[in-house]
């Protein structure tokens, strides 16, 4: 059980595919907003905020992926 050697690929796909459900999510999110937007324009304002605050959130559990990656990494947690 002490095998590191999967570690990269382990932290890889971490990081990766965080990245990947993070921008299909921001762009899936931004286009029905726009859409949205463009039927209802006097919903725009009340949307606005809604949309950076999810933005916000999709970001945020894409950096802690990113961050658990990097602590993988580095320290080694399970050696």
């Amino acid at each position: 059980m002490s095998d590191l050697s999967q570690l990269p690929l382990a932290v890889g796909h971490m990081i990766g595919l965080g990245a990947l459900g993070s921008c299909i999510g921001i762009g899936l999110m931004t286009s029905r907003y726009l859409e949205a937007s463009a039927r209802q324009p006097e919903m725009m304002e009340a949307l606005q905020p809604k949309v950076f605050l999810l933005a916000g959130l999709l970001d945020g559990a894409f950096i802690i992926s990113v961050a658990l990656g990097v602590w993988f990494a580095l320290a080694a947690p399970f050696a």
